[in-house]
């Protein structure tokens, strides 16, 4: 991280002190709506009207279970931090990002004084912007992504980034930590503007992604996504299932309860979407694009396109869209 950012982030706080000086719990006047509450209220921590702030992990001190109404981020600056959401141990190394919605509960043991983490507190509707940004992209992938974060009665209620070293990431948050703590003009459109490309950089690197062992089925899910978004020319349902020494009923079954979809339809519009994008943007003829998705029928691949797009691929190709 920038040297002037982590001096800011490093520096003891007022309640870092007082801990210091003795106090051993969490002052809870400064986070939770009422003294007998276990959540931590938006208002203590978004004042005048704000969609997203930050401030640096208190150090020092165990954080009880709790749980919070807006969604939050972490990210680890220096050192590690150790969280248990939904009572699953987390370790979380510099470089890497926690990812809770509204409905997790977590709980956070002591930092030392060079454990340095950011938490990023979030209203949902700083989301629309970004969500507005990744939708352009229409992946499966994305969608299932943005469910984990989002959904209620989700299995999961946190992803884990293991990005430790990923450039862009790490530019991006700390552009993201340096408009929020310097008063920089335009800094809320700014904002929404760099997380939709925080997002759509963490979905690149999908396979640094982990969601709760306790999801089993969300994982999986997560697998068979990343394994028809890397392999889509070539992929199966039985040779995936091979890979994960399951059979392909039980693949299926968990495939179309978390997507609502088949393995058939989510590799048909994967390989149509890269399809659209080798129209608009090679020389390839139609027919080696066909190819080059999958596709050895070119009959086949023509009705399957005119089906799901309600034209030809050379007329798509001639289009606006």
């Amino acid at each position: 991280m920038n040297g002037i950012l982590l001096e800011k982030l490093s520096i003891i706080t007022d309640e870092e002190q007082e801990i210091l000086n003795g106090q051993n719990k969490v002052n809870r006047d400064l986070y939770y709506v009422s003294e007998r509450s276990s959540e931590i209220d938006a208002s203590r921590v978004l004042e005048n009207g704000k969609l997203i702030d930050i401030r640096p992990h208190t150090r020092f001190i165990h954080f009880p279970k709790h749980t919070h109404n807006y969604v939050e981020f972490v990210y680890m600056a220096k050192g590690s931090t150790t969280h248990f959401v939904d009572d699953e141990k987390i370790v979380l190394n510099e470089g890497e990002l926690l990812f809770m919605n509204q409905h997790a509960t977590q709980e956070i043991m002591p930092a030392g004084q060079n454990d340095i983490a950011v938490n990023f507190m979030i209203l949902p509707s700083f989301f629309d912007e970004a969500f507005k940004m990744i939708s352009a992209e229409n992946s499966s992938l994305r969608d299932f992504i943005i469910s984990c974060l989002t959904k209620n009665g989700s299995e999961s209620n946190y992803i884990h980034f293991r990005g430790t070293g990923i450039v862009p990431v790490e530019n991006l948050l700390e552009n993201l930590i340096w408009n929020l703590l310097e008063d920089e003009p335009n800094r809320r459109s700014i904002n929404q503007i760099t997380m939709g490309l925080l997002f759509l950089s963490i979905i690149n690197h999908s396979e640094k992604i982990s969601i709760s062992e306790k999801s089993y089925d969300q994982q999986i899910t997560l697998e068979t996504l990343r394994y028809i978004d890397t392999f889509y020319k070539n992929a199966t349902l039985t040779e995936f299932s091979i890979q994960k020494n399951l059979d392909i009923y039980t693949v299926s079954r968990i495939i179309k309860k978390q997507t609502g979809k088949t393995f058939k339809n989510l590799l048909e519009t994967k390989r149509l979407e890269q399809a659209c994008f080798l129209l608009k943007n090679t020389p390839l003829t139609i027919e080696e694009i066909a190819y080059n998705v999958g596709y050895e029928n070119i009959s086949f691949f023509y009705r399957l396109f005119q089906k799901t797009y309600g034209m030809s691929p050379r007329k798509f190709r001639l289009s606006d869209h």
